[in-house]
């Protein structure tokens, strides 16, 4: 029985909710609807919920927002440079940080070669994109050189080493 149970709860099959703050609900609600486009869902006192692509993201509403030091809330983009664009064309600031090797427009290359750029909400959340490295196609395998076919001749034998050839014996005369 405790292991029917266990896989009813399993979370992997069930969607989750992204949970970030704002201290001001009508200035959140103006950038998560005007600038980044998500479809607002339902509003109240303690939060706004935003369907982001099927996920939902509850904005809940605090006194205070004490962002954290790194980022709470990523979208993965098919394009990051049009994304940003998009983004600079609509008054987000991209953040550049010392020593990272970002581009002008703020983005950044991972080692894993995906292409990354952060901004903040209103309430300085930092919010990133992420474009993921392309899958190169890989390359066709070299033809493999025909397999040789194994002889069905005996393997020579083994003669035994000659030996020297007698020289005559002198003759005394």
């Amino acid at each position: 029985m405790g292991v029917a149970i266990l896989r009813d709860i399993m979370l992997k099959s069930h969607p989750i909710v992204a949970f970030v703050a704002t201290a001001s609900p009508a200035r959140a609600k103006e950038f998560y609807t005007e600038i980044l486009g998500l479809k607002l869902v339902s509003e109240d006192p303690h939060a706004l919920v935003f369907d982001a692509a099927g996920t939902t993201l509850r904005v809940a509403v605090v006194e205070r927002v004490n962002p954290a030091g790194y980022t709470v809330l990523g979208w993965i983009v098919p394009d990051i440079l049009d994304a940003v664009t998009n983004l600079l064309r609509r008054g987000v600031a991209f953040r550049h940080y010392e020593g990272l090797g970002q581009d002008e427009l703020g983005i950044w290359i991972a080692p894993s070669r995906a292409r990354i750029a952060w901004f903040h909400d209103p309430d300085g959340n930092t919010l990133s994109l992420t474009e993921h490295a392309k899958k190169e196609k890989a390359a066709k395998p070299a033809k493999a050189a025909p397999a040789k076919k194994p002889t069905t001749k005996a393997p020579a034998k083994k003669s035994a080493p000659k030996k020297p050839a007698k020289k005559p014996a002198k003759s005394k005369r």
